[in-house]
């Protein structure tokens, strides 16, 4: 018998909408899930009961014709996102009682489409890895296998969303960190085009690296969350691309990109390091769908090489060099820590000859594959990574180069500020997920989306769940993490 969390947010919203459920009854049915499964997942850092009741009460208040398409669904916010009058820790020991004054423009926005926020998800310390094991939260695991990290910096938004705890949440993406996540948990991780989503009302912009993100078990759904965050807001520092008259979510459904001219690579560009064969499979799999849906699908170069990688190293420390009280600097992590010395070593000058340079190597790159439409290629260089992988032998610069080998593809797309998308194409041998990179040119956030749906109807739909999105509790686990065959 289905259960709510069963429902898509599309379909978790249409039943609100009908009257068959109420956005109470969500909430309350969510956050007993989050009560009995979200520590085994490491999904949440910040749980608000109370709020998110009184939320779902004045959502289920709202007249029918006045709703839209997500309206009183269960969501959660990113603890890198600045949430008014909610702890926001930035995953850091540091920042371990910080309560902002004001939203980040996405809350917002996330807030007035009558979405609930169930809470904070966990997240890497200030956003630095892409694994989410800090001090302030369990680590975020992977619910297909909880021995495996659920990635990171939005680690926690896809343990909840993998392990049925809401149906979509809000991350961000600066070097991959929502695609990652999607990957290894199985889901749709999208990182817009720059400008898309707002960063605002407070920071810098990080030379145009981070965006707000959706991430979801659906792209519909995943369309729909981008709508309600895609709107445009002045006096940001990057003009904002047209959204289709239809919205994302209507773009989703049509799934009609027309015919397109599709590159294919798997070389890594960032790090020369093998690609295990089950993610190259993925990529095969995906170009198969995608040449049988009518495009061509065609060898190309990658846009850059690893020779690059000395470039995006000074941006990620520099990166690093976020505001931290002076009295909580040793509360920090030994990475975050690394990162952020070598960052004050790196002087104006470098900086600005770097960005420079980085800029060159994206006109030569995109220049060497102008021919064509979309880039396909895989998420990652490996399908999974066990938790405590990345910092097993205490050596934080041999945990930035693990970094860097596992995840070799998706950062050069934060640097072009191209849409790209992972897609749960792909499964290992013993069953888990392996996602695929689809990166769209820059400001076509639709017909990224419009293929993304066509792949994902091509292949019979890729919502599948681990086992213990039928776990009543965590006793429900086996004892060595490790859940039972997938449902």
């Amino acid at each position: 018998m289905a259960e709510p969390h069963d429902l898509t947010a599309l379909e978790q919203a249409a039943a609100v909408a009908r009257g068959k459920l109420s956005s109470v009854e969500l909430v309350e049915h969510c956050l007993g899930r989050v009560a009995a499964l979200g520590d085994t997942v490491g999904a949440f850092v910040t749980v608000t009961e109370d709020l998110a009741r009184q939320a779902a009460r004045a959502a289920d208040a709202v007249p029918v014709e006045a709703r839209g398409p997500l309206h009183g669904v269960p969501t959660a916010i990113k603890d890198l996102t600045l949430t008014a009058g909610v702890r926001t820790t930035f995953g850091s020991a540091a920042f371990l009682d910080f309560v902002p004054p004001v939203d980040a423009d996405v809350v917002r926005f996330i807030k007035a489409a009558g979405l609930v926020s169930l809470g904070k998800t966990t997240t890497s310390e200030l956003g630095c890895s892409l694994y989410s094991e800090g001090r302030v939260a369990p680590p975020a695991r992977n619910p297909w296998q909880l021995a495996y990290t659920a990635g990171g910096s939005s680690g926690g938004a896809a343990a909840a969303v993998a392990a049925g705890l809401v149906p979509v949440a809000q991350g961000s993406d600066g070097g991959g960190s929502l695609r990652i996540p999607a990957s290894l948990c199985g889901l749709v991780g999208y990182k817009p085009s720059r400008g898309l989503v707002s960063g605002g009302p407070v920071g810098s912009g990080a030379f145009g690296l981070p965006t707000g993100g959706p991430l979801g078990r659906t792209v519909t759904d995943v369309a729909a969350l981008l709508d309600v965050m895609a709107v445009p807001v002045p006096g940001e520092p990057y003009l904002s691309p047209a959204a289709p008259p239809e919205g994302y979510l209507g773009v989703a459904r049509r799934a009609e990109p027309g015919p397109l001219r599709i590159g294919r690579f798997t070389m890594p560009m960032l790090a020369d390091e093998p690609v295990h064969p089950d993610c190259v499979a993925a990529v095969d799999s995906a170009a198969a769908l995608l040449a049988a849906a009518g495009h061509e699908v065609v060898e190309v170069p990658p846009p850059l090489t690893p020779a690059v990688w000395p470039l995006f190293e000074i941006l990620w420390y520099v990166l690093a060099l976020a505001p931290v009280p002076p009295q909580r600097e040793a509360e920090l992590l030994p990475l975050t820590r690394l990162m952020r010395a070598r960052g004050a070593e790196i002087s104006a000058g470098t900086l600005a000859a770097t960005l420079g340079e980085l800029q060159a190597q994206v006109r030569l790159g995109t220049r060497r594959t102008a021919g064509v439409d979309l880039l396909l290629c895989p998420t990652l260089a490996a399908p999974q990574a066990p938790v405590g992988w990345f910092t097993a032998d205490g050596d934080p610069a041999a945990d930035f180069d693990r970094q860097r080998r596992f995840s070799p593809y998706c950062a050069v797309f934060n640097v072009t500020g191209d849409p790209s998308v992972s897609l749960p194409v792909g499964s290992t041998t013993d069953g888990l997920p392996v996602g695929v990179l689809l990166t769209g040119r820059y400001g076509d956030d639709a017909r990224l989306i419009a293929t993304a749906a066509q792949l994902e109807n091509s292949s019979d739909g890729w919502d599948r769940h681990p086992a213990i999105w039928r776990a009543a509790d965590s006793a429900n686990v086996n004892g060595d993490g490790v859940g039972w065959p997938a449902s």
